[in-house]
């Protein structure tokens, strides 16, 4: 869903599906009209031109390299500016950042296995435990890198624990019953 480009005075978005709060850091020319060059002003003679576009005035320098660069192409990083070059090259402090691009979703998997397994039924008695342990240890790691309901977990724990207790519930049976035909 994409977000909408108004912002709250805090700087965040609100999600038009979901409702939750967003916080999106981006090149300053993705908020601009198309064919805008970003509100980059045109340099003129004696001032600094941004490295990348010669024809436009630098308004801050890269805190790496220290290249000159207009408001296009000056990236936010907390307290600090990069360039492009930095950020794509993930030279300097732009190795300290961690773009996330893909996750584990424990989530899935934990709701997955119990469900999966019980088209091999037998494989309950294995993946059920698995499914809680990997439960118990996965509980407070995010779930996506996309805002979704947590529903996956508990449910997939409360099915890992339904079939544990059968489980237990069939061997105890069986040997009950066992015991009693001994007698």
């Amino acid at each position: 869903m994409p977000l909408p480009q108004s912002r709250d005075a805090s700087g965040e978005v609100r999600c038009t599906l979901c409702g939750a709060r967003n916080r999106a850091l981006a090149f300053p020319a993705i908020l601009a009209a198309p064919g805008a060059a970003g509100g980059a002003a045109p340099a003129l003679g004696g001032e600094a031109a941004c490295f990348d576009h010669p024809n436009k005035r630098a308004e801050a320098a890269c805190q790496h390299c220290g290249r000159y660069l207009c408001r296009l192409c000056s990236v936010e990083f907390g307290t600090e500016i990069w360039c492009p070059s930095c950020v794509a090259g993930r030279s300097g402090a732009a190795k300290a950042a961690n773009p996330e691009t893909s996750r584990t979703l424990y989530d899935s998997i934990v709701l997955t296995l119990p469900l999966a397994s019980l088209l091999l039924w037998p494989l309950t008695a294995i993946a059920a435990p698995a499914a809680l342990a990997v439960g118990a240890a996965r509980w407070k790691r995010p779930t996506s890198l996309v805002r979704r309901w947590r529903w996956r977990m508990p449910v997939g724990m409360a099915l890992a624990l339904v079939e544990a207790g059968l489980w237990t519930w069939g061997i105890l049976y069986l040997a009950a019953r066992s015991g009693m035909a001994g007698k």
